[in-house]
């Protein structure tokens, strides 16, 4: 049997502050025929990924509604996760060596994958490349039962051809398919009903919820960084999408017109991304001993609470991504009111109202100078703060994604 990930229970009418008491009843009313139905989650870890902190917010609250929720995490061995971190690259766009060998090595881990997976469940919401060829085996073992549905958590709106052809046959027999954006569908996908549903950030998880500023000084003062200066950060896995180069680029420049000015760039290593280490590296490098950039981890203990310290301590937020299948970190950020400079990609364009909620931007320069912009402009800084707020509980908090969760199940 696949391992179950434990998490703690939830409570709707814990919401009603901060998503406010109509989205909590509005949530209740959609979700009741559903009652007594039954979930199941797939994916590839329980840390280190959005995928994770959504689960941790959605299987719980699912099961408060009556709708008993599990979730399982498939097991995999070093190959199978170089083998699907090629095919994450590779449906973003990356021209990405794919073999028949990668493909067997991929159909056996599912195969094997398929044993563990739990039965008796109504519905099996299957995320993201890494166990989507699940289905293919219990079909082959003759064991399917319950609707199936796939959650595609990333952009594939310019993908590999050889790679997405091979993944459109692991999700033709699904029968139902959830991408962020309508641009994110391929044309050829045509088997399972699409629905369009953007994700959300938890307002009450610890990396989300409010924290005092003793607690953010504390913070600060342990990893060394001066809270008497201006900070930049990007939180995110250290990857070539996420360019943390270009992020050193761009700091390097503001920091021309803002002296003073300090890099965080804190990141989750996580098993299922073997490519992180080696980027981690690669950006240390690139960083030249530079004592004002500072990389962080869960390696040096920086977890969810030391994330909302920093982020609630930025002057800016950046994540200056090059494709992005949402980036939770951009919602979290305009949450605690803090401006967020972006990649005008994929799903940060979905958060950001150019202007407004933030600034989106392309080259390196174009980031540097709204950089600099926000830091000398307090005034822009406050009311992009309280709008990117607004836009945020208005569109991208958790009761939201829910109930369109259960607007899905009852579709199909």
């Amino acid at each position: 049997m696949l391992p179950f990930v434990p998490v703690p229970p939830r409570r709707l009418d814990d919401y009603r502050e901060a998503a406010g008491p109509d989205a909590v009843d509005r949530l209740r009313r959609a979700a009741a025929p559903l009652t007594g139905a039954k979930v199941l989650h797939i994916n590839s870890t329980a840390f280190g990924g959005g995928v994770a902190e959504l689960l941790f917010a959605q299987v719980p609250l699912m099961n408060d509604l009556g709708i008993e929720t599990g979730w399982q995490v498939i097991e995999g061995a070093e190959d199978f996760f170089t083998v699907t971190k090629f095919a994450h690259n590779g449906l973003q766009g990356a021209e990405v060596p794919w073999t028949p060998e990668m493909e067997t090595i991929y159909l056996d881990r599912c195969r094997s994958n398929a044993e563990g997976v739990a039965g008796g469940f109504d519905y099996v919401i299957v995320h993201d490349p890494q166990p989507a060829g699940i289905l293919g085996a219990l079909e082959e073992q003759g064991r399917r039962t319950g609707k199936w549905i796939w959650r595609c958590h990333i952009d594939l709106s310019a993908p590999h051809a050889p790679v997405l052809d091979f993944f459109s046959r692991q999700v033709d027999g699904y029968d139902g398919a959830v991408f962020t954006m309508e641009e994110f569908v391929p044309p050829d996908l045509t088997e399972p009903r699409l629905f369009i549903i953007p994700p959300s950030i938890d307002p009450l998880s610890l990396k989300n919820v409010h924290i005092d500023h003793e607690t953010v000084y504390e913070v600060l003062s342990r990893y060394g960084v001066d809270r008497s200066r201006p900070i930049l950060t990007q939180v995110s896995r250290f990857d070539p999408w996420k360019d943390p180069l270009g992020v050193i680029d761009a700091y390097r420049l503001a920091r021309k017109e803002s002296p003073g000015l300090q890099l965080l760039l804190i990141g989750s290593m996580a098993h299922d991304d073997p490519e992180g280490w080696h980027y981690l590296e690669v950006t240390d490098a690139y960083r030249q001993g530079d004592p004002d950039i500072f990389l962080l981890s869960n390696l040096q203990e920086v977890g969810s609470l030391e994330v909302n310290a920093f982020q609630r301590a930025s002057a800016v937020v950046v994540q200056k991504s090059l494709r992005e299948g949402f980036g939770l970190v951009v919602s979290e950020a305009m949450w605690k009111e803090v401006p967020v400079v972006g990649g005008n990609v994929g799903g940060i364009r979905l958060q950001i109202d150019d202007g407004v909620t933030g600034f989106l931007v392309t080259p390196v320069e174009a980031g540097a100078e709204r950089v600099v912009q926000i830091l000398a402009d307090l005034e822009l800084s406050s009311k992009m703060g309280r709008a990117g707020r607004e836009r945020v509980a208005e569109r991208f908090l958790t009761l939201r994604e829910l109930e369109d969760h259960v607007g899905m199940l009852s579709a199909l």
